[in-house]
């Protein structure tokens, strides 16, 4: 039962992927989380005030299932199947990440000082929340897709548009973390 408690190695979650891609494209379905958004946005009356917002949603219940299903999973998996939240980091990039201060690092999956209900108190970090995800909605738009949609739904079709929006989304990776985030921090 042990194995449980371990990450999946690619080998077995690779395939898993590839299977729920192919049964996908065999109904003629899309994966990507970014569309929900619309859905939801829908579901609360947007399509009232904007003409984007005005399209079937009834044919995008199943993707819904699938976040519920991505926020249960991930419950069940950090409070239930995972039995250390200390992730395996180089020293090295501990020892950078606390120079910019970031205390947690290599202790936690994710950093206290930015994903912490303090964050919502600090002014620098609110910023910076609102204007990630400002421009990640924006990206995620522009782009026709989120990076789940582009690099597993996309890819998986042979769409050369997913092709390029991968690569920008690596190149702007990149270069967020080597020159802008050392910017900030």
């Amino acid at each position: 039962m042990n194995w449980i408690f371990e990450p999946w190695p690619w080998y077995i979650a690779g395939p898993m992927i590839a299977l729920i891609m192919f049964l996908l494209i065999m109904v003629g379905k899309n994966f990507g989380m970014s569309s929900n958004l619309r859905t939801l946005c829908t579901l609360c009356g947007a399509d009232k005030k904007v003409d984007f917002f005005k399209f079937d949603w009834k044919a995008q219940r199943w993707n819904l299932i699938v976040v519920l299903g991505a926020i249960i999973g991930g419950y069940i998996g950090a409070n239930f199947l995972s039995t250390d939240a200390v992730v395996a980091i180089h020293p090295d990039t501990i020892t950078h990440l606390n120079t910019l201060g970031f205390e947690s690092a290599g202790t936690t999956y994710m950093p206290t000082e930015l994903f912490d209900m303090a964050a919502f108190t600090n002014p620098k970090s609110l910023v910076i929340l609102i204007v990630g995800g400002f421009l990640v909605g924006f990206g995620a738009r522009y782009a026709g897709g989120c990076t789940s949609g582009h690099a597993i739904s996309g890819l998986s079709n042979l769409q050369l548009p997913s092709l390029i929006a991968v690569i920008g989304f690596f190149i702007g990776g990149l270069a967020m973390i080597h020159f802008i985030f050392p910017l900030i921090f």
